[in-house]
């Protein structure tokens, strides 16, 4: 389940936490958000495991994942499909608590969880599909509180894509040498290091037009757009130390956990204050 590695339950919360936000009223702001982080964390757990269950021989082939429990045999196949069950049926709790459309738009997600693993055997841009589905919280927890979906939803969907598809492309540069001898697929291949620097720099770019956008349809005011300004420091930071080793590449790509927690801050206090 990674919960000893907890920085995919955030990159999967945040972008939730920011519907939440911008839309929930003040007074449930706060009950809203431990709703989307639990959801968060059954959700990624639920993802890893069937991720593992469609990678298990290709895990058992690269350096950073052969000691993962059903690459390494540690746990069976079988013991991890109860666990699964388990999960997607506090998931579907967790869902029907909320108003019905949330439940069908987790009817939407499921599919494109269960093929997530496959992108990476079909195509050189796993990472893009990954954004489309990573981010549909956003969608999740704007229903949640409003009864309508209007642009600004759909600005942080594509904005929390974009971002994905950058600090997912710094993920893939740990194991580009195992990738590339296990077949499989990545954006970070797809690229070569070379590249990598300039299009994970367009990535958060696109991020941050696509929040500013977002915030001029709410009437933002200076501490949304605080928010961003200190996160485009830190972006700043993170993209000059492009193309790097991959050990270096896991610790950029951890630290996307402040990134969107500094956004998340800007965006509590202009509707706090």
């Amino acid at each position: 389940m990674r919960f000893d590695k907890p920085i995919g339950i955030w990159l999967l919360f945040f972008p939730a936490g920011w519907a939440v936000a911008m839309a929930a009223p003040k007074t449930e702001i706060l009950y809203y958000l431990l709703l989307m982080l639990v959801g968060a964390a059954v959700t990624r757990a639920a993802g890893c495991i069937l991720n593992d269950l469609t990678d298990r021989k290709l895990d058992a082939k690269v350096e950073r994942t052969k000691t993962r429990p059903l690459a390494s045999g540690a746990v069976k196949v079988w013991q991890a499909i109860a666990l699964l069950i388990l999960l997607l049926g506090i998931a579907l709790a967790i869902a029907l608590s909320l108003p019905l459309k949330v439940f069908y738009l987790a009817l939407l997600a499921l599919p494109m969880i269960a093929a997530y693993p496959w992108m990476k055997r079909l195509t050189g841009w796993p990472q893009a599909f990954l954004g489309l589905t990573f981010n549909l919280g956003a969608l999740f927890a704007w229903v949640a509180v409003c009864p309508t979906l209007p642009l600004t939803p759909f600005l942080l969907y594509f904005a929390g894509v974009a971002w994905t598809l950058g600090y997912d492309t710094i993920y893939a540069i740990q194991d580009m040498a195992d990738d590339e001898a296990a077949g499989i697929r990545s954006s970070a291949r797809t690229l070569g290091l070379p590249r990598i620097q300039r299009f994970v720099e367009i990535c958060y770019g696109v991020m941050f037009g696509l929040l500013i956008l977002a915030g001029l349809l709410i009437n933002a005011r200076v501490a949304f757009y605080a928010g961003i300004a200190l996160a485009s420091a830190h972006v700043f930071w993170q993209t000059r130390q492009l193309p790097c080793t991959p050990e270096r590449a896991g610790a950029l790509f951890r630290s996307n956990q402040w990134l969107g927690l500094v956004l998340l801050a800007g965006m509590l206090a202009d509707r706090w204050l």
